[in-house]
């Protein structure tokens, strides 16, 4: 009976060790962050654009030219409910749309649209160079050859767009780093990111030139890579607001300006700086059989 005894109090204290142990593993299991491999987020925002001037050349029947020195902005919506905040409006504004995962920890794959408004501006001060056949424009008068004339364009005369979007489709390889992490509230944190990418051009351009003033053409225009970084404020496990910078290189080799012509086209070269801001939310796969690895915070 005495012995019995001291084998039921030696397999207590066993089961209670195990008991503790799986506890302590478990809870240790438990403090996983927003940046573990097997996270999902989905993001969606606004930005703002500044790009540096570029050399503009414009090709098409009788006619190629390279506006020199090219100065662009953006084109922000004012701000209002209905250009924000309406669901039916939320693509007009320059915005932002990303989803990506963790594929291990604190490094994440994303796919997203950033959706540019590239304006070349009113009253234009730029170098002309190339040549236009005679009586081909019959609005501004440009005709012959052309060595480095400086001119200033009119819209009325000349106007080149893309508001419906310079839009860079890119694919970002991001490493994250946890900045705050509060022990006593799960419910908060911050991380840091910084990233790569690469990505296509999707033009949809508007253009004015020779009294023609065509809407809307389409095209995969080029190419573009760039570098982010972005600070991300984390709110009950799900929910995030993120600030982040922009900069990058966008090379448009053959935007086209006319929707029944082929063979007219611009491109051109510039850099841009782009900051926004975004909101977001993260979602936690969990691994089957691997309770270990589940992301949870």
């Amino acid at each position: 009976m005495l012995t019995e005894l001291k084998k039921d109090n030696l397999d207590m204290k066993y089961l209670v060790v195990l008991v503790l142990f799986s506890l302590s593993f478990s809870l240790n299991a438990q403090r996983k962050v927003s940046t573990e491999k097997g996270t999902v987020f989905v993001q969606w925002g606004y930005n703002r654009t500044h790009y540096t001037k570029s050399n503009l050349r414009v090709v098409g029947p009788g006619y190629d030219l390279t506006l020199s020195g090219a100065k662009a902005v953006d084109r922000p919506e004012a701000f209002s409910v209905n250009n924000y905040l309406n669901p039916t409006n939320l693509t007009v504004p320059q915005f932002n749309l990303r989803a990506g995962y963790y594929y291990k920890d604190k490094w994440a794959i994303s796919l997203g649209y950033d959706h540019f408004k590239y304006v070349f501006e009113d009253r234009n001060q730029v170098t002309l160079s190339g040549q236009i056949d005679p009586g081909v424009d019959t609005v501004s008068n440009w005709n012959g050859t052309y060595t480095g004339e400086k001119i200033t364009t009119k819209y009325s005369d000349f106007h080149y767009e893309n508001t419906n979007g310079m839009n860079f489709i890119r694919v970002e390889l991001t490493r994250s780093f946890p900045l705050y992490s509060p022990r006593k509230n799960k419910n908060f944190g911050i991380v840091g990111n910084v990233g790569v990418s690469a990505g296509t051009i999707l033009s949809v351009n508007d253009f004015n030139f020779l009294g023609q003033f065509d809407r809307v053409t389409y095209s995969i225009s080029g190419y573009g890579f760039s570098g982010q970084s972005s600070v991300r404020f984390e709110f009950w496990k799900h929910l995030y607001l993120q600030g982040g910078l922009n900069t990058g290189f966008i090379h448009q080799l053959k935007v086209r300006t006319r929707p029944n012509d082929a063979s007219s086209f611009a491109r051109q070269a510039l850099g841009y700086v782009e900051y926004n801001v975004l909101i977001g939310g993260l979602f936690y796969l969990k691994p089957k059989g691997k309770c270990d690895d589940c992301p949870n915070w």
